[in-house]
């Protein structure tokens, strides 16, 4: 089969979108999703708030390794925190990204 036969065999024009409607319960799917948002970057501020106090508990007794945990829990605290938040923008950054391919 030579390249001109195998483009014909291609479909030439398919335009699917997302369908806020075609499935009952998206709504709620929605809100479940927002809730666990929510949960995440509540739990990423306890984590953020414990590791705090691991740091200074590790630098006020000399303890060089619980300030070391202290500092990256901090640093997982505030990248689940930015993840948590940036994840509806990335999502359709992406989308978009893949419908210009």
């Amino acid at each position: 089969m030579d390249l001109l036969n195998a483009t014909l065999l291609l479909p030439l024009d398919i335009q699917i979108d997302p369908n806020s409607n075609g499935l009952p319960g998206i709504g709620q799917l929605k809100k479940i999703v927002g809730a666990s948002m929510t949960v995440g970057l509540v739990l990423a501020v306890l984590a953020l708030i414990i590791s705090a106090i691991v740091w200074a508990l590790g630098a006020n007794s000399s303890n060089p390794h619980l300030a070391g945990r202290g500092k990256l829990g901090v640093l997982v605290a505030l990248g689940a925190a930015i993840v948590c938040g940036a994840s509806v923008t990335l999502v359709n950054f992406f989308w978009n990204v893949g419908q210009q391919v």
